[in-house]
């Protein structure tokens, strides 16, 4: 195959090939290396420098100029090149390592561009194989050129047909042949304070914070400010502390949503999904439908009480685990729809499920009030500990055990499977409900799997294993009868030897 002109060396000083990533990165890396080392600058400088030993603004140049350096080494030790039939990727100064993929084993090519990034016109290209999560990064590309190089990469593997090649800058604007299947609705931002995937971040964020807070003058303000408030009536305590969060966490996740799903568009075209999205870092992600295997609609229980849902999809060699999250949280209908169009056809989000009997429905409520013993042993053992009322016991232990009762209910009303004329439906989750729909030609394999309860009751796990996604879809509690009936209707022939 001719390699385009975008991506041959740039120069024959180099017999071999091999070529830099663009000189612009020397601008980029320094500053994303001061950026990684700004908190423990900082914690360095203020330590030093409350020790009275002068050191402390003396030292900040040099921690700087370290900074710096480290930065610069990328561009100095990694380089690439393209043959007919790899990609070559060679990094390191002391332990020099050399990637490889094949051509045809490339599964994606996806672009990514932060703020900076955008500003002196350079792009990261990040390759996908299909190994695991592992991707083969190149820092920084001009824009033409990691458009070339992704375009040809793609048709190398087989991705998508020669149709010439493209040099235009990272973009979510649809193409006159792409199909726009959504984009954002800033409407949608009433969906952000109700999702909670955020919250960890929030929480790292707040521990690393409190490692050095005794450091940070800010920090006996709000001790102070706390000590006023603590000092009023208990009523008032809890009613500031409840709008300070509320307010606190509307402000973190409206920010995140905003940040991330900016100018967000979903776009069919050339035989691929490609989602692009981002306000400082902007991400192209492309997947082949081809490579779809397929849908995941997911409604967390805050999300359900606002009619809102999320869309993910699931396919071979990309994605985080071979997950791509394609909608963000928006309302029902618009993921349903979604779902729709992407496996053109209703049924596999719509159908009705077959529930799996009485006999899953009491192992949900026996599996849901384990929470109401563990809370009872507790209550009991205070009570003879710290002598506590026995009407503690009585009023708690029935409180949790109707609550467990509700879920059990839940879970058993969303827990069932169904077979489309294409599709393998599964129905999971009490409190986050997910629904999965998966391409029966997917399915490579079955396991049948029973716990020693199950096994009691005459129910089993039906696990359809695939190379998307997490790999498996499971549909839980189901009779083991049932369970050989849907794997044999799912995939004819697979099972056959095994049921004879």
């Amino acid at each position: 195959m001719t390699l385009p002109e975008a991506v041959q060396p740039a120069s024959t000083e180099d017999p071999a090939g091999w070529q830099r990533l663009d000189p612009r990165m020397l601008l980029v890396d320094p500053v994303r290396t001061l950026g990684r080392f700004a908190v423990p600058i900082l914690v360095a400088f203020v330590g030093v420098g409350s020790a009275n030993t002068g050191l402390g603004l003396g030292m900040l140049p040099v921690f700087v100029g370290v900074a710096l350096l480290v930065g610069m080494l990328p561009w100095l030790t990694t380089h690439y090149r393209m043959t007919a039939t790899q990609l070559q990727v060679r990094r390191g100064l002391l332990q020099r390592t050399t990637l490889t993929a094949p051509l045809d084993r490339i599964r994606s090519v996806d672009l990514e561009a932060s703020l900076l990034r955008r500003l002196l016109s350079v792009t990261k290209v990040q390759i996908g194989t299909g190994v695991d999560d592992k991707r083969i990064s190149l820092d920084a590309l001009s824009v033409a050129k990691a458009h070339e190089l992704r375009h040809f990469l793609l048709v190398a593997s087989g991705a998508e047909a020669a149709q010439g090649t493209s040099a235009e800058p990272v973009s979510s604007v649809p193409t006159p042949d792409e199909q726009e299947l959504a984009r954002i609705d800033w409407s949608w931002l009433r969906f952000a304070p109700f999702s909670l995937s955020r919250l960890v971040i929030v929480a790292g964020a707040i521990g690393a914070l409190s490692q050095f807070a005794d450091q940070i003058p800010l920090g006996d303000v709000v001790a102070s400010a706390w000590r006023e408030v603590s000092g009023q009536s208990l009523i008032l305590v809890i009613v500031v502390a409840t709008v300070v969060l509320v307010v606190g966490w509307v402000i973190v996740a409206v920010g995140g949503y905003v940040v991330q799903w900016w100018d967000m568009r979903l776009t069919r075209g050339h035989g691929q999904l490609r989602l692009t999205a981002g306000l400082f870092t902007t991400r192209a992600t492309s997947v082949e439908e081809r490579r779809l295997r397929g849908i995941e609609l997911v409604e967390p229980a805050l999300l359900r009480m606002v009619r809102g849902a999320e869309l993910n999809a699931l396919a071979t060699g990309v994605g985080s685990g071979g997950v791509i999250k394609l909608l963000p949280p928006c309302p029902r209908p618009v993921s349903l729809q979604v779902g729709h169009d992407i496996l053109a056809t209703p049924e596999p989000l719509t159908v009705r499920l077959l529930q799996h009997g009485l006999a899953a429905r009491r192992r949900c409520h026996v599996r849901a009030q384990r929470l109401t013993l563990v809370v009872a042993l507790a209550v009991v053992t205070a009570s003879v500990v710290l002598d506590w009322s026995a009407w503690v016991a009585v009023v708690v232990v029935p409180i949790v055990a109707a609550g467990c009762a509700v879920s059990a209910e839940l879970r058993y009303g969303q827990l069932g499977h169904q077979l489309t004329a294409d599709h393998l439906v599964s129905g999971t989750g009490a409190l986050e409900r997910r629904r999965t729909a998966l391409e029966r030609d997917g399915i490579i394999g079955w396991v049948v799997a029973q716990t020693w309860f199950q096994r009691r009751v005459g129910l089993a796990t039906l696990v359809a294993t695939t190379a998307a996604g997490p790999e498996r879809v499971l549909i839980h509690d189901v009779p083991l009868d049932r369970a050989l009936e849907i794997a044999e209707a799912a995939t004819p022939g697979l099972l056959t030897p095994f049921l004879e």
